[in-house]
């Protein structure tokens, strides 16, 4: 895969923080090349000194040479005092601003000094300390917004899930959930690993221990994808339950369902199982990219948690590894039927040919017989009968 690039950059919202002295702060979703999002959290004062060095760097473009060539879009400097208002009111110069950016020229809206401003921060991943007095308030972009943030695939209106069970966090950048907690979920990584925020709190949350409040079923699940996806292993894994598959390092299989817990079904030859998809990489990916994600480890399954606890009446529907292998092999079968035979033979000499089959003809209708000349004259129009009359 080639350099690294931004695909877009949507503007969220902004929060109001109180430490180490109040302020405020945008939050964007930044979607790369690879079609993973982040959010990343930059003050306003941050964006305008970033805005003044791309000026610099590009001082053509800037319309520091001549003005009419300017492409690099206009950022007001901050106000002397920010307030809750102003910091609302630059939401949509920053939409605009955002998406301006983004429409430049590759040497522009690829460069090293753009990419590095909008990468993931420690700080991003930062979660409120307990000792706040005064947690921070998340103010998010109306649902009728003129920004284009909607025209990208992530969770621009957030949605609300509910915890199953308690689930105890084992690093800092992950977020700790108690039997019923309701949380906003930010990101959905295909790893199974969501960043939610629940109130005042943030982190990485296994996509296992939340269920939508509808309904038990993922509504965005995808459906099967028997034809499959080439995949290779990048770290061993042993399996632990019966319908996973246990792979050494290296191997290619092949991607039939991806599901949103980051537990794929895969097929290697004609076995499928469940297999964590944070050890998996598509062809031509980064390495160095998927090594830095693997380092939380696969996300728990929803059949390894204890004492889980649903308002569903009904279970979450899950096809089983029966099926998924008799879907797959049926697959596999009919396209081997579908396949043109080959040049040295043109017939199979494993199928006997059958005889050609006669066709019995078909009856022919019969033929009503001829009316009367007088009932033909007599159900004639006038026009006719005056014809006829003339031609005797």
């Amino acid at each position: 895969m080639g350099d690294p690039f931004i695909r877009h950059i949507a503007l969220l919202g902004f929060e109001k923080r109180f430490v180490p002295s109040q302020h405020y702060v945008y939050m964007f979703l930044v979607k790369w090349q690879d079609l993973s999002e982040k959010v990343v959290y930059r003050r306003f004062t941050e964006i305008y000194e970033f805005h003044k060095i791309l000026k610099e760097m590009f001082p053509i473009e800037a319309g520091d040479i001549t003005p009419e060539n300017r492409i690099i879009p206009h950022l007001p400097a901050p106000r002397w005092f920010d307030g809750q208002r102003v910091a609302e009111s630059r939401q949509g110069t920053l939409t605009e601003y955002c998406n301006s950016l983004m429409n430049l020229p590759g040497k522009i809206s690829r460069c090293p000094h753009l990419l590095n401003f909008f990468k993931v921060r420690p700080d991003d991943l930062k979660l409120p300390t307990d000792s706040q007095v005064k947690k921070p308030e998340t103010y998010l972009m109306p649902r009728d917004g003129k920004s284009n943030a909607a025209d990208i695939t992530g969770p621009i209106i957030l949605q609300t899930y509910r915890a199953i069970a308690d689930y105890e966090k084992s690093s800092g950048s992950e977020m700790a959930l108690a039997t019923g907690d309701v949380v906003d979920v930010v990101e959905k990584s295909q790893s199974g690993w969501w960043f939610c925020q629940m109130k005042t709190k943030r982190g990485w949350v296994p996509a296992s221990y939340l269920e939508p409040l509808d309904s038990p079923d993922e509504a965005e699940d995808p459906e099967p994808n028997y034809a499959g996806e080439p995949y290779v292993t990048i770290k061993a894994y042993t399996a632990l339950l019966e319908d996973e598959m246990s792979l050494e390092q290296g191997e290619t299989i092949e991607v039939i369902h991806k599901l949103l817990d980051g537990w794929w079904v895969i097929r290697k030859e004609d076995v499928t199982g469940y297999f964590p998809s944070m050890y998996l990489q598509q062809a031509g990916q980064d390495t160095d990219q998927v090594q830095s994600r693997i380092k939380r480890g696969a996300p728990p399954r929803r059949s390894s948690i204890r004492n889980a606890h649903s308002i569903h009446q009904q279970s979450r529907k899950r096809l089983s590894q029966d099926t998924y292998r008799r879907n797959s092999v049926r697959f596999l079968q009919q396209g081997r039927r579908r396949a043109p035979p080959g040049p040295q033979s043109p017939r199979s000499p494993l199928k006997e040919e059958e005889p050609p089959k006669t066709e019995r003809p078909k009856p022919q209708p019969a033929v009503p017989p001829r009316p009367s000349a007088d009932l033909i004259l007599h159900r004639c129009s006038e026009s006719t009968k005056r014809k006829l009359a003339s031609s005797v």
